[in-house]
């Protein structure tokens, strides 16, 4: 069990991570960004309100250190949510899920306001992170619901496919449905596309598509009005689909390849875009040398320049470094 960081924030971001359809890099997201996010000194919660578990095995908590679930902090009313923190890495807390989550909407059936269960749950310490992020589950019932309610955004993990780019229409009319019943506030703030190919016919015309449906939403009366395209889309790496195998986050398994990079940079552009007031300093990236990391074919091999600005870069002795990995 952890306990919340010791000071409160002015104001916590609650963003559900959502998705009705399955293996589109939702999960991979949510434990990636929030490490990311650590990196940065932000004091970030992940909450995995999947019955599959997934985010708890991607983080590799040792079963011996699980107390408490998601599951008991919904069907216990004497359990409180820091009886399940967990602290997973530093400035990274997380509230794990179990299998017997699937069977909650059942049990959950005659409890009164059952859909802003977790909003009140949460309420004693989502004021000590910067950032919680909500893992939701792939599906458009009860616990998704709790996770909208208690929701200031939400970000749709996707694909550049022509199917998913269907059910996103679908995710959002459903958002819309909860903002007219349990959260008016909730807004759709963000696409961030996964295993993106960039160069692909398909995925530039679902990216055309995305781009010319929001511009016609701006100013409109709907909780996408100014939901964009993030930046930088995560490109189909491998190490991400290897990384959960080990139980590690992708700054654990592989900190040099294609996708730790995106999402430090997503982190990077999201700390930017909230003004937080946070050190986001910007600088070349550089993999160490060869003697001190697995070896690599030439091809993998990556020289990241991130400008700040026309400027040339600034000498090594002003590079900054986030937990010894570059920004």
């Amino acid at each position: 069990m952890s306990s919340p960081p010791n000071n409160p924030k002015p104001s916590s971001r609650i963003i559900a991570m959502l998705n009705q359809k399955g293996g589109v890099g939702k999960t991979t997201s949510t434990v990636n960004l929030g490490a990311a996010l650590a990196q940065f000194d932000l004091k970030v919660c992940l909450i995995d309100l999947d019955p599959q578990a997934h985010l708890t095995l991607h983080l590799g908590i040792e079963e011996d250190r699980i107390k408490h679930t998601v599951y008991d902090l919904l069907i216990d009313p004497e359990c409180t949510a820091r009886e399940t923190l967990i602290s997973a890495r530093p400035n990274l807390d997380v509230i794990l899920s179990e299998v017997d989550l699937a069977g909650a909407e059942m049990e959950l059936a005659r409890t009164p306001d059952r859909q802003r269960l977790l909003q009140r749950k949460l309420e004693p310490i989502a004021s000590y992170y910067d950032v919680i992020l909500v893992d939701c589950p792939p599906s458009l019932g009860l616990l998704t619901v709790n996770a909208l309610s208690v929701a200031g955004e939400v970000l749709v993990p996707m694909q550049a496919h022509f199917l998913a780019l269907q059910g996103v229409g679908k995710l959002l009319e459903t958002v819309g449905l909860v903002c007219q019943s349990v959260n008016p506030d909730l807004l759709v703030t963000g696409i961030l596309l996964c295993m993106h190919e960039g160069q692909t016919t398909l995925a530039k015309e679902v990216v055309a598509d995305l781009e010319d449906f929001f511009t016609r939403s701006r100013g409109q009366d709907v909780p996408w009005r100014d939901c964009v395209l993030i930046d930088p889309p995560i490109r189909r790496n491998v190490k991400l689909a290897e990384a959960p195998s080990f139980g590690q986050t992708i700054f654990d398994y592989s900190p040099w390849c294609k996708g730790a990079i995106d999402y430090r940079r997503l982190a990077r552009n999201l700390i930017k875009r909230w003004n937080l007031d946070v050190n986001v300093q910007e600088v070349i990236s550089i993999r160490p040398p060869a003697t001190t990391i697995e070896a690599k074919p030439a091809s993998d091999v990556d020289i990241e320049i991130i400008p700040v600005s026309e400027e040339p870069p600034a000498k090594s002795d002003s590079i900054t470094t986030v937990d010894s990995y570059p920004v």
